[in-house]
């Protein structure tokens, strides 16, 4: 089983996604922050699921529509560890700090 592993980037990550669904008066905002941490628990076991966006990074894709968001990654098989680099709405035109 593989290890995961969240950027400190992903807390700003996960703050900003708050902000957004806090200002849009969502009353599910929790549960779409533990969806979200139930779909990267999945590249435990499946670190290869996600789509590929570069020869070393991989998007894996969570849920859709407006409660769709995306996870980038990198799984680095040598150490068995995904890292998760960012995490954005699939509505959003791109990851926060795009150098990552």
């Amino acid at each position: 089983m593989a290890r995961v592993e969240l950027a400190p980037q992903v807390g700003e990550d996960f703050d900003r996604i708050m902000e957004h669904l806090s200002l849009h008066q969502s009353a599910q905002a929790a549960a779409r922050i533990d969806d979200i941490i139930k779909a990267i628990d999945v590249l435990e076991r499946n670190p290869l699921i996600g789509r590929m966006v570069r020869s070393d990074l991989r998007e894996l894709v969570i849920g859709r529509r407006a409660r769709g968001y995306v996870a980038l990654y990198r799984y680095v098989a040598e150490l068995d560890t995904v890292f998760v680099l960012a995490i954005r709405a699939q509505k959003e035109a791109g990851y926060a700090g795009n150098d990552r």
